[in-house]
């Protein structure tokens, strides 16, 4: 099996036509046709992604997408049929880890599953038990659990992958391009302003004082640093 994916979608013939592509590449699916529906099965199963409508009835994908990331990081695709810049980042900033507007091709749909998936079976960081520290900063790699003075941060799959990238090279600065593509790999279609709204997302969860940093820093013009 290739993994478990959750659609979420109230156009019934989208989700038809997603589920049997999906299908047919080896995923098991699970689909629910409303926000409220979304959460009661998302609670009863366990998933390797999830692609998430954003305009749904009951609950909205935003309030879907914020509540399951109150209790788990599992990948999140957020489908909008809405361009506005506005809204795909607010999609980022609930939790999103991609997007995806309508219409679109069920190739990329599954070429970004794959991206996605495969980074978070795949990730790149030693074996065996690993403890990152840096003052009230821990991180416990092996469990990709994080600390602020001994209480755990909730951090979706993305973020804890940027904290981390930037806590191993500390003074080094990366550009958003090349966390873009360290982070997100080099077939992400997505833009640089996903890297913006990450590191902002990581420094509200992880800084006592977001606007003034005491860990993730920015060079301005070039990029991002963690301070060692």
């Amino acid at each position: 099996m290739a993994g478990r994916i959750l659609v979420v979608d109230d156009e019934k013939l989208i989700v038809k036509g997603i589920r049997f592509s999906l299908e047919q590449d080896g995923y098991e699916v699970d689909v629910a046709y409303d926000g409220s529906e979304a959460l009661e099965v998302f609670e009863k199963g366990s998933y390797d992604m999830i692609l998430l409508d954003i305009m749904l009835p009951k609950l909205s994908g935003y309030e879907v997408c914020q509540q399951i990331r109150s209790t788990s990081d599992v990948p999140i695709i957020m489908l909008t049929a809405k361009g506005e810049d506005m809204d795909k980042i607010l999609g980022l900033d609930y939790g999103a880890d991609d997007y995806i507007t309508k219409p679109f091709n069920i190739l990329e749909v599954k070429a970004r599953i794959k991206a996605i998936m495969r980074r978070c079976k795949n990730p790149e960081k030693p074996s065996g038990d690993e403890i990152l520290e840096k003052g009230d900063l821990r991180l416990d790699v092996s469990n990709r659990r994080v600390y602020i003075a001994g209480n755990e941060v909730n951090l979706t799959a993305k973020e804890f992958d940027v904290l981390e990238l930037l806590f191993r090279h500390p003074e080094k600065v990366y550009s958003r391009e090349d966390l873009l593509n360290l982070v997100w790999g080099r077939d992400y279609p997505g833009d640089e302003r996903t890297v913006d709204v990450h590191i902002r997302r990581l420094r509200e969860k992880i800084e006592a004082f977001p606007g003034n940093p005491k860990y993730v820093h920015t060079k301005w013009g070039v990029g991002y640093y963690f301070e060692g």
